[in-house]
C-alpha cells in the first residue's frame, strides 16, 4: 500500500469526521482518491470531463450523506467508489452523455462542410451557362481555388492552408485560373 492511500479505517475515519462536519476530513478524502475516483468515472463515460463533474458531484453527497456510512456494511473505500460509480452509471442512463467529437476533429469536419458547400455552388450553377462551361474545363486544383477565393472568401493564405500547398504555388494557380477563365467566358 502506498503512503498516499490511506488504509480503510483512515478512510472510515475521515468519513466519520465529515458526518461531523469537519471540512479538513473531506479535504484529505479528495486529496488522497480523486484521482482514482476520475479515472473510475472516465472509463465508465468515456468524457474526462463528464467524469470530472460526476467526481464532484459525489463529494457533495459524500460530504451530505457521510452521516450514513455504516462500516459494519461495508468498506468506507467501497462506500466511496459506489457513489461515484452509481453517479457515473446515473449520467449514462440519463442521457446526459452526448456523443462529442474532439475539438480539431470538428474542426476538420466544418471545414469539410464549408468545403462541400464552396465547391457545390459550381454545381449549382445552370449546366448551359457560359460559367460553369469555362469552370469545368479549369484543373480542379485551379476551379478549387478560385471557388475558395471568390464564393467562400477565402485569402490565398488560407486557401494554401486549406490544400495544403505552398502560398506561391496556390497563388500561381489562382491568377492562371482566372486568367484562363477570362479567355474563356470573353
Amino acid at each position: 500500500m502506498s503512503l498516499a492511500e490511506p488504509p480503510t479505517d483512515d478512510l472510515a475515519a475521515l468519513l466519520i469526521a465529515c458526518g461531523r462536519g469537519e471540512r479538513s476530513a473531506l479535504k484529505h478524502i479528495f486529496d488522497t482518491e480523486a484521482g482514482r475516483l476520475i479515472a473510475l468515472a472516465e472509463r465508465i463515460l468515456r468524457r474526462r470531463e463528464l467524469a470530472e463533474e460526476v467526481v464532484q458531484e459525489a463529494f457533495l453527497r459524500i460530504w451530505t450523506s457521510a452521516r450514513q456510512f455504516d462500516g459494519t456494511r461495508g468498506s468506507a473505500r467501497g462506500w466511496i467508489y459506489a457513489i461515484v460509480r452509481n453517479r457515473a452509471l446515473n449520467v449514462l442512463r440519463d442521457g446526459r452523455r452526448e456523443d462529442t467529437v474532439e475539438e480539431g476533429r470538428l474542426e476538420t469536419l466544418r471545414e469539410g462542410e464549408q468545403m462541400e458547400h464552396i465547391l457545390s455552388a459550381w454545381q449549382a450553377l445552370d449546366r448551359n451557362s457560359r460559367l460553369h462551361e469555362c469552370l469545368g474545363a479549369l484543373d480542379e486544383r485551379k476551379r478549387r481555388g478560385i471557388l475558395l477565393a471568390y464564393v467562400g472568401g477565402y485569402t490565398h493564405g488560407e486557401i494554401a492552408g486549406r490544400l495544403k500547398l505552398p502560398l506561391g504555388t496556390t497563388k500561381s494557380w489562382i491568377r492562371r485560373g482566372l486568367s484562363a477563365l477570362r479567355e474563356c467566358m470573353a
